[in-house]
């Protein structure tokens, strides 16, 4: 495999502001420190972050390799440095969560009372068994009580499994199965695009018949009717019952913390596992760093449900432990208005916000006028997480959303990294649209061809992480050997991780991610990003969103397959495809232009906003479609799959 092609160039910067740089939570120091000793600057961070009632003396073992122990002779709670210390610290009064309902139902929660409750639902999961060790799976819609029941599990020494409210019963099943949930948290039924979708039916359905499930914990929050059976419990009567009289048990910083599984694949559920210490070490560091966080006065805000990694480790662990205030919403973004987002941003006055790329692109869309209709002026850091953002939507969202100054952080990482791995510091880097641009301090990675040798500056090749890291996984539940297999095989005799990712670097040395590995395309003997060829196609102004594929062709190996959908006020741009396969070939050159391109009002996406290329690219070169299960909507592939059918392939 040659090392993939680097066709596109970027050469917009955007420098700090003054103001903004001097006043700035991270200065360039902070490089020179992790350069200088990567291992004392980590443990450095760790004891200024957080509370450890057993101080560590021994910062990293690697000596079994591939499985790391951070600050393994400490210990602390995890709950007690995201509550009990802020509360003892006289900043019970301060918010941790301004929580909003779909249908406009608010709650303010203090660390005060945040602290209460989960003493509570601590004391009421102990008395139904659940202690250190034992697996509790949450499937809660985006309510203040999945924060509560996160927090409690973590407390106990528990460990949580959290399930997006949107799977369904036979992946919740699975999940439950390998993970040997002995209690399920969950809730009547949440609010989703203006209506109550039921949930507790689906738990019925995944714990049935043999399953390890004691006991059913349920929320009441949709007032839908349920069916109850005898493993069910109220929330309301075993948790508001409970004494708030509770203290946090000290566990080990290698205490495992949650298994998330990761989701979009076929087969067996991959539960990645992560630990405590090291964990919360690097979501505090990089939730203060990265966002430039300042606690008394900035309010945060994360779209992500909890129920994915961006929402465990920076709408919950990472604001928690840092005494941050943070905005929670339960609905979509488009509902009951597509203004919604920007209404919220006005109403708390929302000054750090991370949402997703796609999401981004939905609202260029939907054009600038709906966000122009809300006071966005509190914004003054713009982040963006999940996949690589293409430069223009990077630009539209700092014009648009940021009023043309608010600096955006592009970071990269994965379910598996745990926290933050690569990202502009606000204060700090050069900004340049489109680009993750340079590792966190502390963080090593490299882009290497497929032997492991190093690539130039100007040049594509694989991303990896050379050097263990706080957050990082420490396996897959079950399953060490495909743990080994998964993530360190490729480069077993570098010993490094191999996060799945193709990357270049710039003329500068800094880093653009170009998509997972399985979605670069060889044609005509040339390794092309898709993410490159979305990046031209959305560069034009008709174009608000768009996902590449690669499809077989017998004369070039793969073509180019493009589904975009355009802005609102080009929705009527006569013969779009003749025009954007010719802009491609323009910006790009003639290799990448797709050869066929099709105009659709929707992509196939999964309930964290991802686009699901794999079942384009089944449309693409005629096969069955694939699973679904994990789609959003699973209507929009019969809708594409129909219109690609019915058109006229290109030359």
């Amino acid at each position: 495999m040659t090392s993939i092609d680097n066709l596109l160039h970027e050469d917009r910067r955007f420098p700090p502001g003054p103001e903004f740089a001097a006043a700035a939570i991270a200065q360039p120091r902070l490089y020179e420190e992790a350069a200088s000793d990567r291992l004392a600057f980590w443990a450095d961070q760790s004891r200024r972050l957080l509370h450890w009632n057993e101080p560590f003396t021994e910062v990293l073992d690697w000596s079994a390799a591939p499985v790391a122990k951070w600050f393994g002779d400490g210990k602390l709670n995890v709950a007690y440095n995201c509550l009990d210390r802020h509360v003892l610290a006289g900043h019970g009064d301060r918010v941790a969560y301004h929580w909003e309902g779909e249908p406009g139902d608010a709650r303010t929660v203090t660390y005060a009372e945040l602290t209460s409750e989960v003493k509570k639902a601590a004391n009421a999961l102990a008395a139904l068994g659940v202690g250190q060790g034992d697996r509790v799976a949450i499937y809660l819609p985006n309510i203040p009580e999945a924060v509560v029941a996160m927090l409690a599990v973590a407390r106990l020494g528990a460990i949580h499994s959290v399930v997006f409210g949107g799977f369904s019963a036979e992946s919740l099943r699975a999940r439950i199965d390998d993970a040997q949930a002995r209690l399920v948290i969950t809730a009547d039924g949440g609010w989703r695009k203006g209506k109550v979708f039921p949930l507790k039916p689906t738990v019925d359905a995944a714990v049935a018949g043999e399953s390890p499930v004691e006991h059913v914990l349920v929320v009441r929050r949709g007032e839908n009717e349920v069916e109850w059976t005898d493993k069910d419990l109220w929330w309301h009567d075993v948790v508001d019952a409970a004494s708030n009289e509770h203290e946090a048990e000290a566990f080990e910083a290698e205490n495992p913390l949650f298994i998330l599984y990761t989701s979009g694949t076929t087969g067996k559920p991959k539960g990645i596992l992560h630990t405590s210490g090291g964990y919360l070490t690097q979501v505090a560091f990089t939730h203060e760093n990265v966002f430039d966080l300042h606690p008394e006065t900035d309010v945060f805000w994360c779209t992500a449900d909890v129920g994915w990694i961006t929402g465990h480790s920076y709408a919950v662990y990472g604001p928690l432990a840092n005494g941050a205030t943070s905005v929670m919403y339960e609905g979509t973004p488009d509902t009951p208005h597509p203004g919604r987002w920007w209404e919220l941003i006005e109403k708390y006055k929302v000054s750090i916000f991370y949402t997703a790329p796609t999401a981004i692109r939905s609202f260029m869309k939907l054009g600038g006028a709906i966000p122009a209709k809300f006071d966005l002026t509190s914004l003054r850091v713009l982040g963006s997480v999940g996949e690589p953002i293409n430069p223009e939507a990077w630009v539209w969202y700092r014009d648009i959303i940021g009023g043309g100054k608010t600096p955006i952080v592009d970071t990269w990482w994965q379910t598996e990294t745990g926290a933050i791995m690569v990202s502009a510091l606000p204060g700090i880097t050069t900004l340049k649209p489109g680009s993750a641009q340079v590792p966190v301090p502390g963080i090593s990675i490299a882009i290497v061809d497929d032997d492991g040798t190093p690539v130039g500056k100007d040049e594509g090749g694989l991303l990896v992480i050379t050097e263990p890291w706080p957050a990082m996984l420490r396996g897959i539940w079950g399953d060490m050997d495909r743990y080994a297999e998964t993530y360190w095989s490729k480069f077993a005799d570098q010993g490094y991780y191999f996060a799945g990712d193709g990357a270049r670097y710039d003329r500068d040395g800094d880093i653009w991610l170009m998509g997972r590995v399985d979605d670069v395309m060889n044609v005509s003997g040339h390794r092309l990003s898709t993410a490159e060829i979305e990046s031209a196609l959305v560069g034009h102004a008709a174009v608000a969103e768009a996902a590449v594929v690669g499809a077989h062709d017998e004369t070039t190996g793969q073509a180019v397959v493009a589904f975009v959908i355009l802005r609102s006020e080009y929705a009527e741009l006569e013969d779009a495809s003749t025009e954007l396969r010719a802009h491609v070939a323009t910006a790009i050159g003639a290799i990448a232009r797709p050869r066929e391109l099709y105009v659709v009002a929707e992509l196939p996406k999964t309930r964290s906003g991802k686009i699901m290329r794999r079942l384009l690219q089944d449309i693409a070169e005629g096969r069955d479609i694939g699973d679904t299960t994990t789609l959003a909507d699973t209507s929009v592939m019969s809708i594409i799959s129909d219109k690609y059918a019915a058109s006229p392939k290109s030359d």
